[in-house]
């Protein structure tokens, strides 16, 4: 049973950083991607940043250069350290897996942390 768990969300001013983290459970070696979305009321799911089976790196543009993903395949974790934080940044995030490899349509997700980035 896959269990994924966010920690490290919380409220920053603009220009603040926060770091997330995700604890992986019932995944073995790195065939699976892991990857953070986020959302908003009323707004769909978003990738956010990914690593895929292979260790390739997605980011969304409007993070790229802001925010950096990283992946620990012994201790089944993926992190995203998020910099220069804006107002439109804030949202629930969430750690996903599938086991397709690409975190294209996930099937697995955490609880979800919130961010909050206040002007």
């Amino acid at each position: 049973q896959v269990q994924l768990v966010e920690s490290g969300g919380g409220s920053v001013q603009a220009g603040g950083s926060l770091r997330l983290s995700c604890a992986a459970s019932g995944i073995t070696g790195s065939r699976y991607c892991l990857g953070w979305f986020r959302q908003t009321p009323g707004k769909e799911r978003e990738r956010v940043a990914s690593v895929d089976r292979y260790g390739s790196s997605y980011y969304k543009d409007s993070v790229r250069g802001r925010f950096t993903i990283s992946r620990d395949n012994s201790e089944n974790t993926v992190s995203l350290q998020m910099n220069d934080l804006k107002p439109e940044d804030t949202a629930m995030y969430y750690c996903a897996t599938d086991e397709g490899g690409y975190c294209l349509r996930p099937n697995f997700w955490g609880q979800g942390t919130q961010v909050i980035v206040s002007s």
